[in-house]
């Protein structure tokens, strides 16, 4: 879409309420647009519902405009909970030694945990607390959508945060910034340019899981929400081609649709908190809609009375307490030790119930048949992401060192990032049986299809977040060729990409549920794997099993965590002087 004309306002014709001009029409109207869609997708949410109600899903593509709304709703609640969640526990983690080292592991187990096991812990208790209503499998799915989104935020705001520069420290502490505004005014805008990016991947990377939480099985209860998911669960089950097509058209109007209304507009927001601008940064293209409400009258005067009430919640009395002079008090050792063991015998008390709600009902000679699968799933992530490493961080640094580029392949990147592995089953399952291929090798690409661009979306952000002075420091003194890399790229990039490494990772674990076992049709191809042992007894509706498999597939991941993934971060933090 072609730019709007720039026109520019004094501070008073800015400020004076005056006649509306077509372009505040324009803009009133998509406003009021977005209100009325966002209200009748509330309502449709709140609709009765009793569990055992079959809700028709119609494979008619007058459907999809509906579908599209009801999925966009709930990826978007998803990743307002997902932000609430990454300001929290992030920031806890950057600033609490004691707190990073409880959140951050258990943060490397939770972005594990396949979304069919948080889905049969959930949706009973959602379906319980909102009986007889529609918000009942409703907020089970956003919950399901917001597990795939909230790890790699939090993980990303944490790294930001973690890697302030000292000096803008210093001058918040020269200006006696409380926490509260020092949160606002300094960490939050320093780590914005990551965090917008790493949003677009949790957005295009929930996609994913989408079919997953609209449309599941547990204990042979079908339940399905209208939506995207559930009309592409619908067409593979079918085998409806066109249906599919029809799918991915949508997708890609929708996708579209939220990069240019939001995602475009806070990455232009975003440059002004950049520390260094770049002279590719002035050809970064504007966003349209920034330049269509800033030609407005009417709503552009009401920017002041935003900016007051940013002033007041940055300002917040009750909370913007004055740091103190005096030495700050340390949690005594007693304490420390007490809060440990109170830790210990909760997690402890935990696992005695989990233990034996699992070999209750579950030999134990079983879970050594589920390590042995654990470790061949195990085996297929680590190979599927050393490989998609090899391909996407040159590609990502050419990109990063960029802007305009970055900017331009923006939403290219988002939609092939949000396309679904699961489309891409039925030509998959149908090579296989058709070549006579190893379904054991040939599956295993499927679970990294959706997130790889973890990666790829990283190593952007860390490459383009390379001061210009360093770039211009390595143009002067001619660092070419592998002494570019290994000097400066490499160090610039390591702590981003080794946090979508993890993430990625984590997603694949999570994505093997749904890539072990394929089916299109009568079709049904099934892979050795943890995942595929998981998605079975969800399916049957043995939640002991399923347990189980949670289980192990968390302490797998966890012990490469520990022992491979973390000890990388640490160098990379130390070494290139982040922490």
């Amino acid at each position: 879409m072609a730019l709007l004309p720039k026109q520019t306002y004094t501070k008073n014709e800015a400020t004076i309420w005056s006649i509306p001009n077509y372009w505040d029409v324009i803009a009133v109207v998509l406003v009021f647009t977005f209100i009325v869609l966002a209200a009748w997708g509330a309502k449709q949410m709140g609709a009765p519902y009793r569990l055992g109600d079959i809700i028709p899903i119609s494979l008619n593509p007058i459907y999809l405009p509906t579908y599209a709304l009801r999925t966009t709703m709930r990826l978007f609640i998803a990743l307002f909970f997902s932000l609430l969640f990454t300001f929290t526990f992030g920031t806890l983690a950057a600033k609490n030694k004691h707190a990073e080292r409880l959140i951050i592991p258990i943060i490397d187990i939770l972005q594990s945990i396949p979304i069919l096991s948080f889905l049969s812990i959930t949706v009973t208790g959602f379906i319980v607390i909102f009986k007889n209503s529609m918000l009942g499998p409703e907020c089970a799915a956003i919950f399901a959508i917001f597990t795939s989104q909230a790890w790699n935020m939090t993980l990303s705001f944490y790294l930001s945060v973690k890697t302030v520069p000292s000096d803008l420290k210093e001058a918040a502490t020269v200006f006696r910034l409380s926490a509260w505004q020092r949160f606002w005014k300094l960490e939050v805008p320093f780590s914005m340019h990551s965090l917008i990016w790493n949003m677009m991947m949790s957005m295009s990377g929930s996609w994913f899981f989408v079919i997953a939480s609209e449309a599941f099985t547990v204990s042979n209860q079908n339940i399905t929400l209208p939506g995207i998911g559930s009309y592409i669960a619908l067409a593979i089950a079918q085998a409806d081609s066109k249906a599919i097509i029809y799918a991915i058209f949508c997708m890609l109007v929708v996708i579209v649709l939220y990069d240019q209304l939001l995602f475009r507009p806070l990455i232009y927001w975003t440059e002004k908190f950049r520390e260094s601008q770049d002279d590719d940064d002035e050809k970064a293209p504007r966003a349209w809609l920034v330049s269509l409400f800033q030609r407005t009258k009417i709503l552009r005067s009401t920017t002041s009375l935003f900016s007051k009430l940013a002033d007041i919640w940055i300002n917040l009395q009750p909370i913007n307490t004055k740091p103190k002079t005096a030495i700050k008090k340390k949690l005594s050792p007693l304490l420390i030790k007490i809060n440990y063991f109170v830790l210990l015998l909760a997690l402890a008390s935990a696992s005695i119930f989990i233990w034996r709600f699992v070999f209750a009902n579950v030999p134990f000679a079983e879970s050594r048949h589920v390590v042995m699968l654990g470790i061949y799933t195990g085996i297929r992530v680590m190979s599927l992401i050393f490989v998609s490493s090899l391909i996407w961080v040159p590609i990502g640094v050419w990109i990063g060192l960029r802007p305009n580029i970055a900017a331009t392949i923006q939403p290219i990147v988002q939609f092939i990032a949000a396309f679904p592995a699961n489309l891409l089953f039925p030509i998959v399952a149908m090579l296989i049986v058709t070549l006579k291929l190893n379904v054991e090798i040939w599956v295993a690409p499927l679970m990294v299809l959706g997130t790889q661009w973890y990666i790829l979306f990283n190593v952007i952000t860390g490459a383009s977040a390379i001061p210009r002075e360093l770039k211009l420091a390595a143009a002067n003194f001619k660092v070419t060729g592998f002494l570019w890399w290994r000097r400066f790229i490499l160090p610039g990039i390591a702590p981003c990409f080794i946090t979508g490494a993890i993430t990625a990772a984590g997603g694949a674990w999570n994505a093997s549920i749904i890539a072990e076992i394929i089916t299109w049709g009568p079709i049904r191809l099934q892979a050795t794997g943890i995942g595929a042992y998981i998605q079975t007894n969800f399916t049957a509706g043995d939640f002991p099993r399923v347990a189980l498999g949670t289980m192990i597939m968390c302490l797998i991941v966890l012990l490469i965590n520990r022992f491979f993934w973390r000890p990388l971060y640490n160098i990379a933090m130390e070494r290139f002087g982040l922490d």
